[in-house]
């Protein structure tokens, strides 16, 4: 059987932590997990080429076998809902 590819992009804080252990709990052994810090960078910038190539606008998220799973995808920050919420008023 081949072995599930899972991505997971974080920026190094505490709640980004939280949920690498928690995909790393729920992981079986046909997963083979690797973690990109953003902070960190990647000496070869394919942690930020993937985070480009999959859309990636937050942190954490994770991809399984090349796909941003669907509760990491349209999270970004969106700039007229802080507008109406009041920001630059």
């Amino acid at each position: 059987m081949n072995k599930r590819r899972i991505e997971i992009f974080t920026a190094g804080c505490y709640l980004c932590e939280h949920a690498v252990q928690h995909v790393k709990e729920q992981a079986c052994p046909n997963c083979e997990i690797t973690v990109y810090d953003l902070n960190k960078k990647c000496e070869t910038k394919e942690c930020e080429t993937k985070a480009e190539e999959y859309g990636i606008e937050t942190v954490p998220a994770v991809a399984i076998n090349g796909e941003l799973a669907d509760c990491c995808r349209n999270r970004g920050i969106n700039f007229d809902t802080l507008k109406n919420a009041g920001l630059g008023k």
